[in-house]
């Protein structure tokens, strides 16, 4: 018989300055590890109560300064299942570990990629002790890169680590620095791109640019690092952390990356095809934070890979 793990209570206060918000919004404010999805579904079931009892209308109005208790769930048994793999553990402690993602990894089990994840071998790295906040599928991911995209990753072995990095991430107080290599030689040698980005509506798999209100604001800074043949290497810092920010917003300028299969130009793919490029030219170099349970300032840097150092060199003016 499988026992069922009571749900944990979470007391939560709302800020006065709340007032006026959907319930299920202002929860997720407040538990920014939490979905406002899954929030919103607590909240319909019952789980969250306030001083007379449970409030069940997602879209209730708030007064700002309640108090209430959530009950979340217990995780259920991760899915995955741990393998022995080779991991590159830049940073590791009771809490939170860093690892350096190799280009081709996947970071956590999906349809397709059912094992041989970044997961399954934390699982086994970590003997299953990674936060639940996650769920099944993605114990311990705060965050994630893409699958040909190489660097630096933190993950959580604790829920409080899980909690106080979700809340870094979601107030933009993360340091994300990518080196790209781009096609084209930029016009300038910085700049700054703000849009909004959404699900294509002609293709779910992509990301696009979309107008007011859709989507969500993403923001990237730029800097040229090297002007190359036809090309530069560029310094992209994160001010939000939105899916495929880099590689779509970069595109939009019209310096798309050197080898992008999906939105890469015909000539970016071309260039990453001559150079024996088997992905798009992204490595996620520079992760800082503040560690979430000592309060340290953690900063970390991963080497330029070998494959993206053959690439500039062969580009090199």
């Amino acid at each position: 018989m499988e026992t069922v793990l009571p749900a944990e209570i979470v007391e939560v206060t709302l800020g006065k300055d709340q007032a006026g918000q959907r319930l299920d919004r202002a929860l997720a404010d407040a538990l920014p590890a939490h979905s406002r999805m899954r929030l919103k579904a607590l909240i319909s079931a019952g789980g969250v109560e306030g001083s007379d009892g449970p409030l069940r209308d997602p879209a209730r109005r708030v007064a700002g300064g309640e108090r209430l208790r959530v009950a979340l769930p217990r995780p259920a048994a991760a899915a995955a299942q741990p393998e022995a793999m080779a991991l590159a553990i830049v940073h590791e402690d009771a809490h939170l570990l860093v690892v350096d993602k190799p280009a081709g990894l996947v970071v956590h089990p999906a349809a397709g990629n059912p094992a041989g994840t970044l997961v399954n071998a934390l699982l086994h790295h970590c003997a299953g002790q990674l936060s639940g906040i996650g769920g099944v599928a993605r114990p311990g991911i705060v965050h994630r890169i893409d699958k040909d995209t190489s660097g630096l990753l933190v993950v959580a072995k604790t829920d409080r680590a899980h909690v106080g990095l979700a809340r870094q991430f979601a107030a933009h107080r993360v340091e994300r620095e990518y080196q790209a290599v781009v096609c084209g030689r930029p016009a300038h040698p910085s700049g700054r791109i703000e849009t909004r980005l959404a699900r294509s509506p002609r293709d779910r798999k992509k990301v696009a640019v979309v107008e007011p209100p859709a989507g969500k604001v993403a923001i990237t800074h730029w800097r040229v690092a090297q002007l190359l043949q036809d090309a530069a290497s560029v310094v992209c810092k994160l001010e939000t952390g939105r899916t495929h920010q880099v590689r779509v917003h970069m595109a939009a300028i019209g310096h798309s990356l050197v080898g992008d299969p999906v939105y890469g130009s015909r000539i970016a793919r071309e260039i990453g095809a001559r150079a024996g490029l088997c992905r798009q030219a992204l490595h996620a170099r520079t992760l800082g934070f503040c560690h979430p349970l000592t309060g340290q300032t953690m900063r970390f840097e991963s080497p330029v890979p070998r494959d993206i150092q053959e690439l500039v060199s062969l580009l090199s003016v």
